[in-house]
């Protein structure tokens, strides 16, 4: 028999997925079927394959431990992302979480035509040895265009990525964007609560159900106004993808440098004019609860130098 307790890095994880990490030797239907006949418990009480497990819980596997444990499979560590760690920008790093300022052109994860050379590479390199722990490999708790700068945040442990889920889930978080659009706004704030599509719906999806439409809230004030082009401070109180860019779109204001949603003949001009060579959109600040006992802490990345040097072309620095 096998008796041991979920250490905190374990805890948030799924019974089955633990058990498929922990026993690696023992066929899925095998582990199944064990849960099902009641050879695995959790403090003494028939388990669940779904269950997530939590710290201090006993978990206990009946059947003899030298068959079910088995050699141990020689274990081989990939070769390290052929990056320099040295460019990542680190803003804030305690033993739960680090929070980066990614660059505008740096992908988050790899993808469609995607890599190598992403988020996710450059902070396993610069943790090195110190990337996985228990199992769980450290990775950006949430996203940002590949387009946008700014703060994003990366779970070290698997307790924290587990927060995070639940902070950005429930609406925990208050993030904080500075975007340069075209137009003289029509006032000095407004709300924009317009529900978009789904992003990634599917053509079967569609076809279906119909288009399914999200609800999605984006906050926005006048930081400095000219009379062809404003800069913003946007708040969003939903998630949604390019949310920030297809609300803009919407009211007439699309972000300067956005190839996908903008105006094209104001991006090639302020190309031109003032040197905009990106999309204008920075996660500049962001604030959450700590996963380790819930204090309120807020994380700013400075605007980059080359968006700097657009708003004092174009008259528009704060």
């Amino acid at each position: 028999m096998i008796e041991y307790r979920i250490e905190a890095d374990t805890a948030g994880m799924r019974l089955d997925k633990h058990l498929r990490k922990r026993l690696p030797n023992v066929p899925v239907s095998h582990l199944f079927k064990m849960i099902r006949t009641k050879k695995v418990r959790v403090n003494g009480k028939r388990a669940q394959p779904e269950q997530l497990l939590s710290e201090g819980d006993v978990l206990t596997i009946r059947g003899d431990e030298q068959q079910l444990v088995g050699a141990e499979r020689p274990k081989v560590d990939p070769p390290p992302p052929p990056v320099d760690p040295n460019r990542l920008v680190i803003l804030r790093e305690d033993d739960w979480l680090m929070a980066v300022d990614k660059p505008s052109g740096m992908a988050v994860h790899t993808g469609s035509g995607i890599t190598g050379g992403t988020l996710v590479d450059y902070v396993r390199a610069y943790l090195g040895p110190r990337a996985v722990r228990n199992d769980f490999a450290a990775s950006p708790a949430h996203r940002l265009d590949r387009e946008t700068s700014g703060v994003i945040l990366v779970a070290k442990r698997r307790p924290a990525m587990v927060h995070f889920t639940e902070v950005f889930t429930h609406g925990l978080s208050r993030k904080r964007y500075l975007t340069l659009v075209k137009g003289k706004m029509p006032r000095d704030s407004g709300v924009i609560d317009l529900p978009l599509s789904e992003h990634q719906q599917t053509a079967e999806s569609k076809a279906r159900r119909g288009v399914n439409m999200q609800a999605a809230v984006t906050r926005w004030k006048v930081v400095k106004q000219s009379g062809e082009a404003a800069l913003l401070s946007c708040a969003i109180e939903t998630g949604r993808t390019h949310q920030i860019r297809r609300h803009l779109a919407a009211i007439g204001h699309p972000v300067a440098g956005d190839k996908k949603y903008g105006d094209f003949a104001f991006n090639r001009d302020v190309r031109a004019r003032w040197g905009l060579k990106r999309l204008f959109l920075h996660a500049e600040r962001i604030e959450f609860p700590h996963p380790e006992g819930g204090a309120k802490v807020a994380v700013e990345a400075p605007l980059a130098v080359e968006l700097r040097d657009v708003l004092k072309r174009a008259a528009l620095v704060p």
